[in-house]
């Protein structure tokens, strides 16, 4: 059975690796969000620097049966369900905490499970990113694969240059 997880994944974390490993009784398919968006505070990986990171991530955690697929935002959430169908490989659930994606793949008729998140309160992208900018220690709230990939990329000099230009600048997700 494939289960489609969807996320922008920026970066991928501890929160992303334990719902991936909760979930490893199915064929993962992860669908980045956001493909096209990259050099931003909100957004400051690309889509390719992301894919990476979860092949990274998946090997660490020894996953070895899941698809990576970009998917590029369309901004027409009525539309969405049938945008991810088009470009995804066949899935037959989704996993997903969000309200909107929910309801957007219920409507299509899709089974979407939720899973209990792990310590959202501290694995968040944007608590990454903040702690990255701030110089603050947060190579722990992500898979050690991809804390080293990220210093590798220098990553964390990118998203400190963009948080000093201002751009997207701590913006609330």
């Amino acid at each position: 059975m494939r289960a489609l997880i969807i996320g922008r994944f920026q970066p991928f974390h501890m929160g992303h690796a334990k719902l991936a490993e909760n979930s490893k009784k199915y064929e993962i398919i992860f669908a980045i969000g956001s493909a096209y968006e990259s050099f931003t505070f909100e957004n400051p990986f690309t889509c390719s620097e992301r894919y990476e990171m979860i092949v990274l991530a998946m090997k660490e955690n020894k996953i070895k049966n899941y698809h990576i697929v970009p998917a590029p935002d369309i901004n027409r959430y009525g539309l969405y369900a049938k945008h991810i169908e088009e470009i995804m490989p066949s899935f037959d659930i989704v996993i997903s905490n969000n309200q909107l994606i929910k309801e957007l793949f219920e409507r299509e008729g899709y089974e979407v499970i939720e899973k209990p998140l792990f310590k959202r309160n501290i694995y968040q992208g944007k608590i990454i990113r903040e702690k990255i900018a701030k110089k603050e220690k947060w190579e722990n709230l992500v898979p050690k694969n991809v804390a080293n990939f990220i210093k590798k990329i220098k990553g964390e000099e990118r998203i400190r240059k963009i948080a000093e230009k201002g751009c997207n600048k701590f913006k609330s997700e």
